[in-house]
This record gives C-alpha cells, structure tokens and sequence, in this order.
C-alpha cells in the first residue's frame, strides 16, 4: 500500500509533475520537437473543436479558435507581474475555479508551481504552453496549445483585463483538459480548484454558527499563504447568480484578498476585502468603494486599504455585514495546522486508495447497518501523542476521484463521509454485529455531495477503524483519504512474500532487466487494483481470506477460464486446511497464471 506526502511547502517549484499527455512526452520535450520542424503545436489530445467545449449541448454562436498572435498585436503571457485583477470570468459558469486563481495570485511560491515561468512569445515561442495541478496525491504537468475560443476576436472563456495577457485564459483551457471539456467546469466548490492549486488540506466555516475568533483566524489563514473563497448559498436554482439589493451575487463564489483593521472615533473596526471574479459587481453598503465611512478614516490608513477603488469587482465590508450577508467561508491550508491556536506543528500524511464497488464494498452509511459493515475499513495506529499533550491531533480528509470528467457520462459527485471507531483487541476487520452495538469515536459533520469532506479531530493514541462510505448503499465511485497526524499514523498491511514479488517482477520486466521501469509499474499498478477489489469483493467477512471454493468466479472475473483439473490443481496448492486463501496467495496464484496466459498469447 503507497505511503506519500503530498504537502507541498516552500520549495514546491522544485516538485516533479508527471507528464499528462498520451505518448507521456514532456512540455520541454513536444516544443523543442516544434521549435526543430518550425510548426506550432496541435494538441491532439484537447482538439481545438466543439467537443473540448460540450458535452451535452451545441456551441450555442459560432466560435473561432484562435491563437494569441491572431488576436492581438504583441501578446505576452504574463504582463507586470500576475496579479488577481488579470482575472475576468466569460461565459462559463466557473466563477468558483477563477475565485481560486485569484487567491492563487496572492501566494507567489504556489502561483510559480502552477504557472511556470519558462514559457511565453518571445523566440522559443512554439504555440505551447503547460501547467501544473495536483491530482489525487500527485503532481501532474498539463501542457495544452494557445488556441483558444473567441467570438469576433474577442476570448468568451476567462480572461485578463489587459487584451494583451493570455496566462489566465491558458491556465484555464489547462484546468479543462484535465477534466475533459470546458462545460465540465461548470458549478464546483472553491475548495476543489484550491486543493488542486497547493496539494493543501480545506477546511469549511458556516458564517452564521461560526467560532467567536472567526476574524482572527481569517487572518491568520492569509498570514499562512491559505487561500480563501466565500459564497451566498441559494434556496433554489432559480436564485443562482441573482444580485442582491446591496450589491452581491448569491450562489456564487467569491476570493477573500485580506483582513484589516481600521480605528475611527476610537473604536476599532473590522474589515474583510473580497473580490467578484466578474471583475465588476461589487458591495454597495458601508465600506464600499465610495462610502462615507472612509471619509473618517485616518489618511494613511485610507491611502494603505484603498489600493483599487475603481469597480474592479473587489470591495471591502465590515466583517460583521460580512458574517450576515455570506454563509460559507472555504479555507485551504497548505499544512493542517489548526488555526485556532498559536501552535504550529509538523504533520505527518498518509495516504490510502480504494473503491466503492455495487453488491461489495458499497455498504451505504450506518443507517444501512445490514450492509454498513462492508464498506472498505483501515486501520490506523495512532502510537504517540503529540507532543505537550496526551492525546492525537489527527486531520482525516475523504476525497472521491475523478467526478468532474465521469460527468459527460451522467455521473456526478456522490454524497460522501466517513466514521472512525475504536478497534477491538486483536481484530483487523470489523463485522455487522460491532457496528450495531458500538458507536463511533470521531465522524464527519455531515454527509456532503462535495469533492472532499474533512474533518480535525483530537484522539487518544490507540487502534481505530477509519471507514469511508457513500451515504446510500449500492453507489460506485473511487476514492481517496489522506490522514495527517502530528506524530505518524500507522496503517496495517503485513505485506507480500519474496515469492509473490518474484512472480510479479517475472510478469512485468518485459525487457528483462531485472528491475521494473516507470511505464512498466504503471501497469502492473492498474492490474493491482483491479485484483485487489476483486479479492475484496469475496472477502465478504473482512477477514483477509476468501474461500476456494470462490476462486473459479474470481478468476473468471478476471477474464481467466480455467478447465476443473486445473482449479482442482490451485486448491491443493493455495488453500489452507480451511480451504481458504489469503490475500497474498491469492495474488501469486493470479499473477502467475496473468504470466502463462501471457506467454501462451506470444504463441
């Protein structure tokens, strides 16, 4: 099971991104190829056609795909430094991933990552360019070609306000790539774009039942490099994006740019800057841009806050108009540090993969609680307390994969969470009867259709069961749970035998080396997961063994027919006195009849 680290810190510029691009060529690699032919590079993996646009509807006008030479006279791919006014929201509903990018100008370590500088118009110029995203614990590099989509030379998408600056537009165009189209990123969470901006762990507030020091945590959060975004929850959809009498845009999402205070009449006030990815609609009460309560403010603290008073989309409010007009305030931090006290910690991050799988692993909540218990469990180890203190600090976030790009196929995100119980002495596995009479020790708040659900929790050190589910049974979708712990956490797996890694470097070495290149661990890896949800799927009890009498399906699940004189053969061979087989003979046994059906085919 892959351990990782996913936190990227300062030095995050220097972090490797795995190429996305079918043949797995670099950036560097497909324009050097394009600078030596002299052609301009076509992406023929995100064609400039109305399919990277829709999925489920025609291009409404006709639209023009054009390179930024053909729309300007002397473009430039980042002019006087990126900044969050550079973004302006078009004609896709994604104010929430332009809220990110806008917070992303803000911390310039991160910004540099995702939009390298080592490209633009100038003479290595070649009509690509690239950047990178976290996904799923790991970095990957998107490079995408310059044409873009217009309407009488005009960018329809995001866009900057100079008509000469492309970094955001292309950044965007990246950012659909990878989820398959334009339209995919339409409606989301300012979470789901942040997280993928920073590898960063997101934390929600609810403004109405927030805690009392909700300012100074805001603060905090920006002193951190977090990035913040905040929205107007809505009653139906017929409220999506309807303006307010004062000014503000409900069910859409906004970045918060700073916090500051400001003294008048010897009473201290607090203010809170957001900024509208429109790059216009703004605040019209107290503390807008032209209010009257600057005019009681001291000259160099007006000079100091009123950097942009022109209507430009961004605008101060008192922070409690702000508590009163916005529901939601959505924090990612680039540790877990809690920022609610002064401590700042070393965490710790693992990180485990599975499958919600229909008639297997797909249990439902407890509210299911005849089949709850057959959702996938993990074991975590919590052996030493934080430091100063007797108990674990422990951040649990449940991330479901590749929802956004499953969409065009009529799937969306599932309602998801997940509960942690303390583990029974000498039990890996728990069953229904535990599940009926024992409550949990630590839950999510609540079961969400969001991207990822997390929650901090503080646990005495001990064996717990962490288990992630959909809230209704029979639901499919992959999954991911990063656990971050001041000290670290323990996840149980007893590992293979040299024979069955023997077995497997036989399979997978094609070029026999003795060693498995990247390409060919990729592979073995897909082949990897598939076996482990099949041998999941017959290990019904959890008890790390499946009976032999089941091996036939199994096997036949995985497209491998075998006659009875055969099987007959394996049974004796794998089975315990019990006629069971556990995982790992399980898996020496599949990858050596994968290795002979292999080599049967070569013939």
């Amino acid at each position: 099971m892959p351990l990782q680290s996913n936190l990227s810190g300062k030095g995050s510029s220097a972090l490797k991104a795995e190429s996305t691009q079918w043949d797995g060529r670099s950036f560097e690699e497909l324009r050097q190829e394009c600078l030596s032919n002299g052609t301009l590079f076509e992406d023929e993996d995100f064609p400039a056609t109305d399919s990277s646009l829709f999925y489920s509807q025609s291009t409404p006008v006709s639209i023009e795909w054009k390179r930024p030479k053909e729309l300007c006279d002397n473009p430039r791919f980042i002019v006087g430094g990126a900044d969050r006014t550079d973004i302006c929201q078009g004609q896709l509903g994604d104010c929430w991933l332009l809220a990110a990018v806008a917070s992303l100008t803000l911390k310039k370590d991160a910004m540099a990552h995702v939009v390298p500088t080592d490209q633009g118009f100038d003479n290595r110029y070649a009509g690509i360019f690239h950047f990178r995203f976290w996904q799923h614990n790991k970095w990957v590099d998107v490079v995408v070609d310059d044409k873009l989509p217009s309407v009488r030379n005009k960018l329809i998408m995001l866009h900057s306000a100079s008509n000469n600056e492309f970094w955001s537009a292309l950044l965007e165009k990246a950012y659909a790539k990878m989820h398959g189209s334009y339209e995919s990123l339409k409606g989301g969470s300012t979470m789901e774009a942040m997280e993928d901006f920073t590898g960063g762990v997101g934390e929600m507030y609810d403004t109405k039942s927030c805690p009392d020091n909700m300012f100074a945590i805001m603060k905090k959060a920006l002193n951190r490099g977090s990035m913040m975004g905040c929205s107007i929850d809505i009653s139906s959809s017929a409220e999506s994006e309807a303006k307010t009498s004062t000014g503000l845009v409900k069910g859409h999402a906004y970045s918060v740019t700073g916090v500051d205070e400001v003294t008048i009449r010897g009473r201290k006030v607090k203010l809170v800057r957001v900024r509208n990815p429109w790059g216009q609609v703004e605040w019209n009460g107290p503390w807008s841009d032209n209010s009257r309560e600057w005019d009681s403010v001291d000259s160099s603290d007006k000079n100091r806050i009123m950097q942009n008073s022109r209507e430009d989309g961004e605008f101060w409010m008192e922070f409690e108009d702000f508590k009163r007009n916005y529901n939601k305030v959505e924090i990612c931090n680039m540790t877990p540090d809690a920022l609610t006290d002064n401590t700042k910690r070393h965490w710790e991050v693992e990180m485990l993969e599975g499958s919600w799988i229909r008639g297997s692993t797909a249990g439902g909540c407890r509210n299911y609680i005849d089949t709850f218990w057959t959702n996938p469990q993990f074991k975590l180890r919590l052996n030493d307390a934080d430091d100063d203190d007797d108990v674990c600090s422990v951040v649990v976030a449940l991330m479901q994969k590749g929802r956004r790009k499953l969409r065009k196929e009529g799937m969306d995100l599932q309602t998801i969470g997940f509960a942690m119980y303390k583990a029974p002495e000498g039990e890996d596995y728990l069953s229904k009867d535990f599940f009926r009479y024992n409550g949990s020790m630590a839950r999510s708040k609540t079961y969400i259709n969001m991207r990822e659900v997390s929650e901090r929790f503080t646990l005495p050190p001990g064996d717990y069961v962490l288990v992630p589910t959909i809230f209704q049974p029979h639901k499919e979708a992959d999954f991911l749970v990063r656990v971050f712990s001041e000290k670290k956490a323990k996840i149980k797996f007893d590992g293979l035998s040299l024979s069955t890694c023997h077995s497997i470097m036989n399979l997978m070495d094609s070029d026999g080396t003795g060693k498995l290149e990247f390409q060919e661990f990729k592979v073995f890896w897909e082949k990897m997961k598939k076996w482990i949800m099949l041998f999941l799927s017959f290990d019904t009890d959890r008890s790390g063994k499946m009976s032999s009498y089941e091996l036939r399906i199994a096997l036949k699940a995985a497209g491998m027919h075998l006659n009875n004189d055969l099987l007959q053969l394996i049974g004796l061979r794998f089975a315990d006195d019990n006629f069971d087989i556990d995982f790992d003979d399980y898996l020496t046994c599949i990858v050596r009849l994968e290795n002979m059906f292999s080599t049967l085919n070569k013939y």
